[in-house]
């Protein structure tokens, strides 16, 4: 499936927002909550993901379709880096006084802020390109996929 650059950039730019207000607060049921978000975005997609949703209802049709599309894969594949970082951030924020570990929830909260705005100011996907860089290195460990070995040969005139 293809989806719309833009709608990434949109989607990190809020996140960018709600881990900065995370960050700020120490709202552990914030994070919680950003980590459904992901968790939707990496479980059925990033159609149905509720920022991809906003996106799609209120943004799209103002600012018309794109120039050109992307692979859902490795944006879905961020979103699954983000839900990691954000459940290791909850863990952090919830259990920190008790266990001592705020610092893990500040630091993983914080590594997800830094992916989220480089991908919001700069459209640059910390997530998909760790997903294009395994699909490289395990691309040298599948055999070939015969349908496209042919692909880039001249058709003869």
């Amino acid at each position: 499936m293809q989806v719309d650059p833009r709608g990434q950039r949109f989607g990190a730019a809020l996140t960018t927002a709600v881990l900065i207000v995370v960050l700020v607060t120490g709202s552990w049921v914030l994070l919680a909550a950003q980590a459904v978000v992901f968790a939707l975005g990496t479980i059925l997609g990033l159609r149905y993901a509720p920022y991809g949703l906003v996106f799609k209802t209120f943004v799209r049709p103002r600012i018309g379709p794109p120039q050109e599309l992307e692979a859902e894969g490795p944006p879905r594949f961020a979103q699954g880096v983000g839900l990691a970082f954000a459940l290791v951030g909850v863990v952090g924020y919830a259990f920190g006084n008790s266990w001592g570990i705020t610092w893990l929830g500040i630091l993983a909260t914080a590594f997800a802020l830094g992916a989220a705005f480089l991908n919001a100011a700069f459209g640059f996907c910390l997530g998909c390109e760790m997903y294009l860089l395994i699909q490289r290195l395990l691309g040298g460990l599948r055999p070939p996929d015969k349908s496209k070995a042919n692909s880039d040969r001249e058709v003869p005139a």
